[in-house]
């Protein structure tokens, strides 16, 4: 049995909901081992002018496994998540995450917006994340 058949990942959404077509076609062409790479999904949504959030739940609805987060914290092997904590964080980056928790929560988005602003890598305002406690949530693709 594939694993497309046995993940499971369309039981998170409303039954009788449908893949978007240009997005299922998209991942059709694109993903391969039932697997949606972070950045793919992001160009995906970026090229059909669409949001994350609607690859990921198309990729939910094929059961897809989303992989390679690009903040590292899932879709790695063997580790799943690959992000490690900062020996030292920046008191600026520390003040732009503080300000931009949410129930004290970082969305993906803020993380992202972060990462730009302060022109760092993805990775290294999840590792701050780590060292401070700070749990990333949610995920602009609805992984979590």
């Amino acid at each position: 049995m594939s694993k497309e058949k046995t993940t499971g990942f369309s039981t998170k959404h409303r039954p009788g909901l449908q893949p978007d077509p240009a997005i299922e076609k998209q991942l059709r062409e694109r993903c391969q081992k039932g697997e949606l790479p972070c950045a793919v999904a992001f160009d995906i949504a970026k090229r059909l002018d669409s949001s994350p959030a609607a690859v990921g739940q198309t990729a939910d609805l094929m059961n897809y496994r989303l992989v390679k987060c690009q903040l590292g914290l899932f879709g790695y092997t063997p580790e799943k998540k690959i992000v490690r904590s900062a020996e030292t964080v920046d008191e600026a980056l520390t003040n732009a995450l503080q300000k931009s928790l949410e129930d004290s929560r970082l969305p993906c988005a803020s993380a992202w917006e972060i990462a730009d602003r302060l022109q760092l890598r993805k990775m290294a305002v999840s590792s701050a994340c780590e060292a401070l406690g700070i749990k990333i949530k949610p995920c602009q693709l609805g992984a979590f």
